[in-house]
């Protein structure tokens, strides 16, 4: 079945057509979605169904593709023999110069007090030397826990990464969401020790959260704050779940995309920043994708002593939707990974690099196999 799903996808991209896979986090079933025609869908208020993907830059056209199709299969991961990947690599500087450049800039920005913290990225440019499928199973093979996806429109692009963090996840109105900032290298055996610029930044995110959403969501609980595994790095997570209020879903993506965990704060002032001074538009990095208002069937008796009324069901929407963080655009031979940090008064310019050039190593090590 596995193998069904992958000549659907080579059918796809022969025909020009669009489609996406993807595996949700901690599972094994691999999942298809396939559009019969090359038609471009947009977005009006997030109502629609589908597989979305929105960019960075909100003002700008969220993508969905339609389910005309849906395959679903058990994938079992191959053993990981991904070798490490050679210090050559790993030290390249193309684009060094011009990030630090960057970087101090933002700093003079925050000392005058145009924004307290802002993201900034760059892309990594890499010689393909495999094919796309056998990429994407080394991605799904490498890592289980994050929600792993291949994504390709003819008129848009292809994309691929391996997310760690929900933007939004809802069944019916109950919704979770996060703040994800922070970032350590994992040493085996060693608990990660949080400086206050990455406690303070997690931190930021998660107010600026409960602040965007107290309007459109009830019931708002913050749980505590937590380190999380993600691939061979350490991130900050802090929960918060709640209940959505009446139509407004919409409302709450729309506040909840940018946050400052991948544009800054204040946010306006952030994003203006980024959209003037990064040397390239993001597109879809650090925008988000997934599953759009899909139905999903709840049994009304949860009382298993009582089996009366089991047969009956409801039927709820759900969403799951994730930041695209850890992703590349694939173009013919040639794959950009996007890479990115957050800048604050605290920032060191050589060590931001130096940061970016690690968290490379998520796709890095996926495409240098050979």
């Amino acid at each position: 079945m596995v193998q069904e799903l992958f000549n659907r996808t080579r059918f796809c991209l022969n025909e020009h057509l669009p489609f996406v896979l993807y595996r949700k986090p901690n599972t094994h079933e691999l999942i298809g979605i396939f559009q019969d025609s090359d038609e471009v869908h947009t977005v009006v208020d997030y109502s629609e169904t589908g597989f979305v993907f929105a960019p960075f830059d909100a003002d700008v056209d969220a993508i969905y593709i339609k389910r005309d199709a849906v395959l679903k299969s058990d994938f079992t991961p191959e053993n990981n023999t991904l070798k490490p990947i050679e210090s050559s690599v790993l030290l390249n500087v193309d684009g060094k110069e011009g990030y630090i450049r960057l970087v101090k800039k933002a700093l003079s920005y925050i000392e005058k007090g145009t924004f307290d913290k802002v993201v900034l990225s760059r892309k990594v440019h890499v010689e393909l030397t495999d094919t796309y499928h056998h990429i994407f199973q080394r991605l799904l093979t490498t890592y289980p826990e994050a929600f792993c996806y291949y994504w390709h429109h003819p008129k848009i692009g292809t994309w691929m990464g391996a997310t760690p963090e929900i933007l939004i996840k809802t069944s019916g109105t109950q919704f979770t969401t996060m703040s994800l900032a922070g970032t350590q290298s994992i040493e085996e055996g060693q608990a990660p020790s949080w400086s206050y610029k990455e406690l303070n930044e997690q931190q930021v995110v998660t107010d600026y959260i409960v602040d965007v959403l107290k309007e459109n969501v009830q019931a708002l609980k913050v749980l505590e704050r937590e380190s999380v595994r993600a691939g061979q790095l350490w991130h900050l997570r802090t929960e918060l779940t709640g209940v959505i209020a009446p139509s407004k879903f919409g409302a709450v993506l729309k506040a909840l995309h940018p946050t400052p965990a991948v544009c800054g704060n204040p946010l306006q002032n952030a994003k203006r920043f980024i959209l003037y001074n990064e040397s390239y538009k993001r597109s879809f990095y650090t925008g988000f994708l997934g599953e759009l208002n899909l139905q999903e069937e709840m049994p009304r008796n949860r009382n298993r002593k009582n089996q009366e009324n089991s047969a009956y069901k409801s039927i709820r929407k759900s969403s799951e939707l994730y930041v695209n963080l850890r992703c590349m655009q694939l173009v013919q031979d040639k794959a950009n990974i996007y890479v990115g940090g957050g800048i604050t008064k605290d920032s060191d310019p050589e060590r931001e690099w130096e940061e970016t050039a690690y968290k490379s190593k998520t796709m890095l090590r996926i495409l240098n196999n050979k």
